[in-house]
This record gives C-alpha cells, structure tokens and sequence, in this order.
C-alpha cells in the first residue's frame, strides 16, 4: 500500500523549482491530468485508474519500457501533489509538486523534488540510463518544457529540421 515505505528511500534525490507565466489554479489543474505529463521527454504514458492509482509508461534505454504504479498520499488543492510507487511495483520512487504563487505576480512556482530507487538487476539499470548521471537535470528539462507548453501553447523542437 502506498505510503508504507514513507521514509524509506536511499537512491537518488532530485529537486528543481521553475516559475511559470500563469496562474497557480491552472498550472496545478494541468499538472493533476497526469496524462498531461508526456511533456517529460522519457515518459511515454500514464493512465489514470481513479482519484488516487495511476499506471505509468517510460521510455527505456534500446527500445524497453519501464512501468509502475503510483498513488497519490497527499494533496492539497492548488499547493501540493505528493506521491510514491505501490508497494509491489518494480520501481520504489516517489515524489512532491508544489505549487505557490511567485514573487510580484509572476505567475506560479512550481518545485518538483523526485526519489527514486532503482531496482537491481536489467529493470534498475534501464531506469539509472533513464535519468542519466544527473536526475536534476532532466527534471530541469522537462520542466522548461512545461514552462514553454503552458505559457505559449507548444514546445518549440528542431525535430525534422536540417
């Protein structure tokens, strides 16, 4: 069950804050479609089972996908989103979104800490390969993306361009 294994893990830690352009009720209502997240450049899939469970899809490294199952163990509307893998998964990780209004009406802050714990074996490898060396930043990344959908409506990319 989720939240048994609060406190547990030992991995990696990554955190990154962005401000974005728009107001916190509509950042945190986009983020909390979790099918809005394939902005995140590895992940491939998620599909919402019901208030709490989701099943998500990322793109391994050679073709594989990783899966896993999360739930949400704390949420504040607007503020916070905080989740970790279900008990059972292949992959024990967790995380927390919040959400605050930035500094002279900016827009929204958004921080994302992430903890993972890759598995061993050919699972925990893919998922190393997945975040690379440095976790923080492809959270980075994806999170200019992010900025870059919600306050112009795309992602610029140079995908089929000479």
């Amino acid at each position: 069950m989720a939240g048994e294994r609060r406190g547990e893990f030992k991995g990696i830690n990554a955190q990154r804050t962005v401000t974005v352009n728009r107001p916190r009720a509509d950042v945190y209502r986009f983020w909390r479609d979790f099918t809005n997240l394939t902005f995140m450049e590895h992940l491939e899939s998620v599909n919402v089972k019901d208030d709490k469970h989701s099943h998500w899809v990322a793109k391994g490294p050679a073709g594989k996908t990783l899966e896993w199952d999360a739930a949400i163990v704390r949420e504040v509307e607007n503020e916070r989103i905080e989740w970790e893998s279900i008990q059972g998964s292949d992959m024990i990780s967790g995380g927390l979104v919040l959400f605050k209004d930035a500094p002279g009406e900016r827009g929204t802050e958004i921080q994302v800490v992430m903890v993972y714990d890759p598995p061993g074996g050919g699972v925990g490898a893919a998922f190393a390969k997945l975040f690379g060396e440095n976790p923080s930043q492809k959270i980075r990344e994806d999170l200019r993306r992010l900025k870059q959908l919600l306050e112009t409506g795309e992602i610029p990319t140079i995908s089929g361009q000479p």
